[in-house]
């Protein structure tokens, strides 16, 4: 189904976009106006261009925000900018406490895309779930596609069937997605269908207005390994398939979001299923945590389901922090939790062939065997953290793992005749 029509960037956000990952403009052009690759770049609020989809580099993104039992502002800036430090590519403000717009307009002060969830404010504005409308809800999309938010999550694919489905077939953690127990909430309360469904086209004529993304949310994503096969999640997916298509036709670039916990082995089957329901639409996901039982170190869990779901087509990576399922995070939890992602995210353009990312890999390879340590360290994901380990014991030539007993050095040395200078 040709789009009725499809925006595309100007000539040099293209030109940009192109050099930066590596593509041909007429390719990139083709995989943009075929809905396989989004750049969220709202036009009141420019920044520099983020291409995510096929034949990109996977992206990483980072929430940050308040709570009602946390709120600092000047926190959740210093987090956005921490994560920025360590090499996020977006933002998602998901505040509920305090004052949101106000918030919001200063994390859209960074210099990364940024993307919200509106039903938050709406709930917070209504004072309950029971009482947020269809009126209130796109009235709050309106004011943050306004503000210059590049990219919403909203979940549109949380329908009567879901709930029927939730019924049908219970699930151990119910609704995990804030926004997906919302949805839910005002359909039970109202016995109404969920207006962001019901009322698909009329959101998309505000997103064409405003030339937003939209990040069609995994309002049903499973809470935990034993929820990961119920009926929920797949009718959810059959949702977001035909709302993806939808959302093409009417020529609306959006992302899809995907599943949260999930054992290994199904992570491909899920990835792929949802490529295929989509067309191929960028996929956005958090996680996978491929175990439950890691709390503390769920950000480690993300990055191993974050690799293997980039090896089967995913996208976008959100990154998972260490007080996952705990707390909010604080600055260190954003360090870490970005690191671990960015760490998938690269794992991930090697498995998609990458021809960037591999020759990082073989020049490392090369100034390990060299012992040079200014390009290991500059060759790092994360440089300072790489100097701050090896100089800690003022070793130079060697680490001080090894020292005078070098393996390098010595089969280096073994296997290097000098020259007729003398020289190696």
């Amino acid at each position: 189904m040709v789009p009725t029509q499809y925006s595309l960037p100007d000539t040099s956000v293209l030109n940009t976009i192109a050099q930066a990952e590596s593509l041909d403009n007429d390719r990139l052009i083709r995989l943009i106006q075929a809905g396989r690759v989004v750049v969220p770049r709202n036009p009141r609020r420019l920044c520099p261009p983020c291409a995510i989809g096929e034949g990109c580099k996977v992206k990483v993104n980072v929430n940050v925000g308040t709570s009602q039992g946390l709120c600092d502002p000047a926190l959740e800036k210093e987090k956005a900018e921490a994560a920025i430090q360590n090499g996020a590519h977006t933002l998602m403000d998901l505040s509920t406490g305090g004052d949101l717009p106000a918030i919001r307009r200063m994390v859209l002060s960074s210099p990364v895309p940024v993307g919200t969830v509106p039903i938050y404010e709406a709930v917070r504005r209504a004072g309950s779930v029971r009482d947020v409308d269809a009126d209130l809800l796109f009235t709050v999309i309106r004011e943050h596609c306004r503000d210059g938010v590049d990219f919403l999550t909203l979940h549109c694919g949380v329908n009567q069937d879901v709930l029927r489905s939730l019924r049908e077939d219970p699930r151990r953690m119910g609704v995990v997605s804030r926004g997906g127990s919302f949805h839910v909430a005002m359909m039970a309360a109202q016995e109404e269908e969920n207006p962001l469904w019901s009322e698909f086209d009329y959101l998309c004529e505000i997103l064409d207005e405003y030339q937003v993304v939209v990040s069609l949310g995994d309002g049903m994503r499973p809470g935990c390994h034993e929820d990961a096969t119920r009926e929920a999640k797949t009718v959810e997916y059959l949702n977001l398939g035909r709302l993806a298509r939808r959302a093409h036709h009417l020529g609306i670039p959006r992302m899809i979001e995907g599943p949260g916990h999930m054992p290994l082995e199904q992570i491909g089957y899920n990835v792929r299923m949802i490529k295929e329901l989509t067309d191929y639409a960028p996929l956005y996901l958090l996680g996978p945590l491929v175990t439950d039982i890691a709390s503390g170190y769920d950000h480690v869990v993300g990055a191993i389901g974050g690799a293997i779901a980039c090896k089967h087509g995913a996208n976008f990576l959100c990154m998972v922090s260490p007080s996952e399922h705990l707390a909010l995070p604080r600055v260190h939890d954003i360090i870490e939790g970005t690191r671990a992602s960015v760490l998938a995210a690269h794992i991930g353009d090697l498995l998609a062939g990458r021809e960037d990312a591999r020759n990082r890999e073989i020049m490392m390879g090369k100034a390990r065997q060299e012992l040079d340590w200014e390009k290991q360290f500059n060759l790092s994901l994360f440089p300072e953290v790489a100097r701050s380990i090896h100089d800690r014991d003022q070793e130079k030539e060697t680490c001080s793992m090894c020292g005078d007993l070098c393996a390098v050095k010595m089969v280096r040395d073994l296997f290097t005749t000098p020259d007729d200078n003398g020289t190696a």
